[in-house]
């Protein structure tokens, strides 16, 4: 008896413990976040990076879906004015993609705000920022 009296205990706890996960699950009053790594200068990449940004919000509805790009290393050219993919940042930009620029990067590499595209927001390291993101739940991706 004492044993089935554990089995059944340790099956009500293991559904307890899938409760918020199902419940996460069919909230759909929570904004998905997003956190987009783009750490190369390729323009390929960031065009990728940029179609993943914009079939998010496609798909999951742009007021449904807080999307953060942030650049840093050998990135940040691309969120220079005269990037290859400028058109399609201020796009983005548009739609309400928040497009970050890691400061460090841009003091290594002797770059202003002047030098960046308009509306581009600004953090004081790229990584740090990804990381607290994480750490606040943030899905994140790296096309």
């Amino acid at each position: 008896m004492h044993r089935r009296s554990f089995i059944a205990a340790a099956g009500v706890a293991a559904a307890a413990a899938c409760l918020p996960l199902v419940a996460g699950a069919q909230d759909t009053s929570k904004k998905t976040r997003v956190v987009v790594q783009v750490s190369e200068a390729d323009p390929a990449r960031w065009n990728l990076a940029l179609n993943n940004v914009r079939n998010l919000q496609e798909d999951l509805g742009a007021d449904k879906v807080t999307v953060e790009v942030v650049a840093y290393g050998p990135g940040i050219g691309m969120l220079k004015m005269d990037s290859a993919v400028g058109s399609r940042i201020s796009d983005a930009l548009k739609a309400g993609v928040k497009v970050s620029a890691c400061e460090n990067t841009m003091r290594g590499q002797k770059l202003s705000r002047a030098d960046m595209l308009p509306n581009v927001s600004y953090v004081p390291a790229g990584v740090v920022e990804i990381i607290q993101r994480q750490q606040e739940g943030w899905a994140y991706l790296r096309p």
